[in-house]
């Protein structure tokens, strides 16, 4: 009897050792997959002063667009993107950049000019590159995010969750608000 108690008491040990390992090994991809969407999100906050300035010589009138993108790109700056735990904060602000830019780019269709300047073409693909790469770290931090949280919210898996200190990781959701077509007034 004392014996069956014992192989029971080191099985359960050894299964909250694989999932404690299991969890570590989850949690460090949908990290990693969370930088790498950094990283792109970072290259277009660095592309948007130069798109900026060269939109802002063309469309003089379009202060409050202008503004608006500048002013999205620096709440975006000013929030801790390291910490996984501002994933809320940057999705907001992200959704707002997103928008914005696309106002922005549809400033071309008032502004010939601006259409033709290659510098604003060359910005432009660069910005599309950036926006392919994000929408593809994006789906990998998603999937390293449903295979993280099935991971913790299934049974028994579950039962440990709180001793463990087992987090479920937040999806990269963009607002629906974000794929409408911007409407630009003259």
């Amino acid at each position: 009897m004392l014996i069956a108690l014992l192989i029971i008491i080191i099985l359960l040990l050894l299964y909250v050792l694989y999932l404690k390992n299991r969890f570590v090994t989850l949690d460090n991809l949908n990290k990693e997959a969370w930088s790498n969407v950094k990283i792109y999100l970072q290259k277009r906050l660095d592309l948007i002063p130069n798109l900026v300035n060269t939109v802002k010589g063309y469309a003089k009138h379009e202060k409050d667009t202008l503004d608006a993108v500048i002013s999205a790109r620096s709440k975006l700056l000013n929030i801790d993107m390291s910490n996984v735990e501002n994933i809320s904060k940057v999705l907001e602000a992200e959704n707002t950049i997103t928008k914005t830019l696309r106002s922005l780019m549809m400033l071309n269709e008032s502004y010939p000019e601006l259409k033709a300047d290659t510098s604003f073409l060359k910005l432009q693909d660069e910005l599309s590159d950036i926006e392919e790469q994000i929408l593809a770290t994006r789906k990998y931090y998603n999937a390293t995010c449903r295979t993280l949280n099935i991971f913790v919210q299934s049974f028994p898996n579950a039962l440990f969750f709180n001793i463990l200190k087992f987090r479920n990781a937040k999806l990269f959701e963009t607002d629906d608000k974000v794929n409408e077509v911007p409407k630009v007034e003259f």
